[in-house]
């Protein structure tokens, strides 16, 4: 007998008379189009939407695409433009505002701890600027209109400063760092650990496979091309994965508050560790 897989195939737990291929990425029940609702990442049913409460979520035809409705990701962006201009597109880094905002380890373990932040506003080339920014610009929107734009904000500053003291603790004193990846880095953390708590759904596991091919190819990358701070990679990796984790069992109620109190909990301990732990420890 021939099977009808018109006939076994889901059918949405709302429509029981509409066939679906869809299903929600938090209950993981079958929802037809009409039913599936876009979150911060995949699809919500409006049963999950509804007990998700605080969370934001985009409706499917909505005009929120790119970086509509992410200002936080937007504002990063021009920063990191704006001050590339005014270091002469990365050739004159050495110059005052590059001496000001680099990342020098002999300075932070002087005190100066807040330099483990801002190598995020310097780029020492086109290259450089081009490949951090598509990725904040890929990365950035979803998880800002997810999480809210200050708990995002916090998220990206306390990967910076995570990848900068790890580039302080297991590099050199005389180490000089400049760039935003530790913060990228801790963007990829927090999707991959999103991923990784979806890995028992199709959407998940898609996901995961994606951002286990870009972690290997950028894990790769210090070994070809030099003067790449691998240790901030590392850092930022960690940071948002833990961010991402600890968000996830933030309290429904008062959850935008609970999710900008983690990162600067994870921001409050990188700068602790400059301050306690001598350069090069690691």
């Amino acid at each position: 007998m021939t099977q009808d897989h018109t006939t076994a195939a889901p059918v949405c737990y709302r429509h029981p008379d509409r066939h679906t291929l869809l299903r929600c990425s938090r209950c993981e029940r079958p929802i037809c189009a009409s039913c599936s609702i876009d979150a911060t990442v995949g699809q919500r049913c409006p049963e999950c939407v509804k007990e998700e409460g605080t969370q934001k979520v985009i409706p499917t035809g909505s005009r929120r695409t790119g970086t509509s409705g992410a200002p936080a990701t937007m504002t990063f962006i021009a920063l990191a433009v704006v001050f590339f201009v005014l270091t002469g597109f990365g050739r004159n880094i050495d110059g005052a505002i590059g001496r000001a905002l680099a990342q020098v380890n002999f300075l932070v373990e002087a005190g100066e701890w807040w330099r483990i932040f801002t190598p995020i506003l310097l780029h020492a080339s086109i290259t450089h600027i081009l490949f951090n920014m598509w990725a904040l610009w890929v990365l950035g929107p979803q998880i800002e209109r997810g999480v809210g734009t200050w708990p995002f904000v916090g998220a990206y500053l306390a990967s910076a400063g995570v990848g900068g003291a790890f580039a302080y603790l297991m590099g050199n004193p005389g180490d000089i760092a400049v760039g935003a990846s530790g913060a990228i880095f801790g963007l990829f953390g927090i999707w991959f650990n999103f991923a990784v708590r979806r890995r028992n759904t199709a959407q998940g596991r898609f996901l995961l496979r994606q951002i286990l091919f870009l972690l290997v190819l950028n894990a790769a990358l210090p070994f070809i091309v030099g003067g790449i701070a691998w240790e901030a990679h590392l850092g930022g990796l960690i940071a948002g994965f833990l961010i991402g984790e600890l968000w996830s069992r933030v309290p429904r109620a008062n959850a935008m508050a609970g999710r900008l109190a983690v990162t600067i909990a994870i921001g409050a301990l990188a700068i602790v560790a400059v301050l306690v732990l001598p350069v090069g420890m690691i």
